[in-house]
């Protein structure tokens, strides 16, 4: 399984950047991290519509597609890790699709195989990258029977 997250929006060096490096480099799965973005200022919903198609165009043919939006389905740490399983196991490529500061525009909910919600508080997109690479670790560590994950 190779994963994938494509992002809008570019990180510059600093905290945020620093806990996506964090955790990116503790997972064993072949990660790579793509980020979009549009330079030219277009309306809020002209940008979201090119955000879209910017990160639908980085998708890889085949690749399970994975849209996180807050009106998604939520799942716990483990459910998430045996999902993930069931991935590796098909062999399958999984690609994490991240908005930008306006969501994700309909046509990416429309082609996402799932919809995952971090909750139903509304994220800003830069902590989304590193509270998702921190689930797919430990997703990781839980497959791997590792303490690090404690749940009662």
């Amino acid at each position: 399984m190779r994963l994938r997250l494509i992002v809008v929006g570019r990180l510059k060096p600093g905290p945020h950047l620093d806990l996506q490096r964090h955790y990116a480099e503790r997972i064993r799965w072949p990660l790579e991290i793509r980020e979009v973005e549009e330079r030219k200022k277009l309306p809020p919903a002209a940008l979201k519509e090119r955000e879209a198609a910017l990160l639908l165009g980085e998708l890889p043919d085949g690749a399970v597609a994975v849209a996180l939006d807050a009106r998604g389905k939520p799942l716990a740490s483990e459910a998430f890790a045996a999902q993930l399983a069931a991935w590796r196991d098909e062999a399958a490529d999984v690609a994490f699709l991240i908005g930008g500061a306006d969501g994700l525009a309909e046509a990416v909910r429309r082609r996402a195989d799932r919809v995952l919600s971090l909750g139903p508080m509304v994220w800003p997109h830069f902590l989304v990258r590193g509270m998702l690479l921190e689930q797919i670790y430990r997703a990781q560590q839980i497959l791997a029977g590792h303490p690090y994950h404690r749940a009662d």
